[in-house]
């Protein structure tokens, strides 16, 4: 290698090296924002701009400290800052409680993650995931994963409700239905049709209000109970299973096929809006990452193939397994019929 070469080998390197370490020191700007949500930083100054010391007090935190935290959260765009007063910028408000579009909810659900992510490497190691919180924060957990995936689902449900014709179908199925989201874009796309919300208890109650809240009440039964000991009603010719499969293992899947291939009417479908990985399980990369907060947060949950999904299904008694919408997120969709 002559000198010129060199040279540009080690420049390369050298931008090769800073490049990597931003990547990986990408987790300061997380922690910092994350830190802010579960002070509710964001919501303490909507609309009242203040201090730091007069912050502190409110947020019962060191002067200091909050201080420093929050000239990070002004240089990376979420706050302002003008003399010594700080005030939620555009972005910053979007994560203040009480905004319509508010995603604090993920926020808070994104910090119950980190510390089950912390634990990765013992869970490499050991297999088993990270034990979940019980208590008053497992309760305070649940709302905010509730809370999280109704603010990812605003938007999306309406896509997905979109992307499949269900003008044919008289009754949906929501098996898991968490905060209500896609039940309510399916019937606000599709005024013949009534659902059934089945959830645990407490996410019931959850649903419930939101789905009073958008006028749908009369159209909606609401069902508790659980998906993996309980029989699922019957008598609806639509069910749903919105990021359900990833939970369970391959077996725990065709158990849960099983379930809904019993509860659906003949000639009625199951729709399925998850990943689907591709054959090698490196793409999507969101996918191969997702199958990773499974490992640390479930006993054997994971991402799927279309070819394991379909052979699921199949086992189940399914028939016609296609796949309708293709995503790299966890958006795509998988339909299967039971024959009439």
């Amino acid at each position: 290698m002559d000198p010129g070469e060199e040279r540009g080998a080690k420049a390369a390197a050298s931008d090769w090296r800073e490049a990597l370490m931003e990547e990986i020191m990408g987790f300061w700007q997380i922690r910092v924002i994350l830190t802010g949500a579960e002070l509710d930083l964001f919501t303490l100054l909507d609309g009242a701009p203040s201090t730091a010391g007069r912050l502190a007090a409110a947020a019962r935190c060191d002067g200091r400290a909050l201080e420093r935290l929050c000239d990070a959260l002004a240089a990376l765009g979420f706050l302002e800052k003008a003399g010594d007063v700080f005030s939620v910028s555009g972005k910053g408000a979007l994560l203040a409680s009480g905004r319509p579009v508010s995603v604090l909810p993920m926020l808070l659900h994104f910090n119950e993650l980190w510390s089950k992510w912390s634990g990765l490497t013992e869970v490499v190691r050991t297999g088993r995931p990270v034990e979940k919180a019980g208590g008053d924060a497992g309760e305070a957990n649940r709302r905010a994963f509730i809370g999280a995936m109704h603010a990812i689902g605003l938007r999306l449900s309406t896509e997905i409700a979109a992307a499949f014709d269900a003008s044919g179908f008289r009754c949906l199925l929501d098996i898991g239905g968490g905060s209500g989201v896609y039940t309510i874009a399916f019937l606000k796309r599709n005024p013949q049709m009534t659902a059934v919300l089945f959830d645990l208890p407490p996410v019931v109650g959850m649903a419930g209000q939101r789905i009073a809240a958008e006028g749908l009440a009369r159209r909606v039964t609401l069902v508790s109970g659980d998906f993996y000991r309980d029989d699922l009603p019957s008598g609806c010719d639509l069910v749903l299973l919105s990021a359900i499969i990833h939970q369970n293992d391959a077996a725990g899947n065709v158990e849960l096929y099983k379930k809904v291939f019993r509860a659906l009417e003949p000639g009625g479908s199951l729709l399925i809006r998850d990943f689907v990985m591709d054959a090698s399980r490196t793409t999507p990369v969101g996918g191969a990452l997702f199958a990773v907060n499974m490992l640390v947060g479930t006993r054997g949950g994971g991402t799927y193939t279309f070819e394991e999904i379909r052979a699921g299904l199949e086992k189940a008694g399914f028939a016609g397994v296609e796949r309708i919408r293709e995503s790299d997120a966890m958006d795509s969709l998988i339909r299967a019929g039971k024959p009439r």
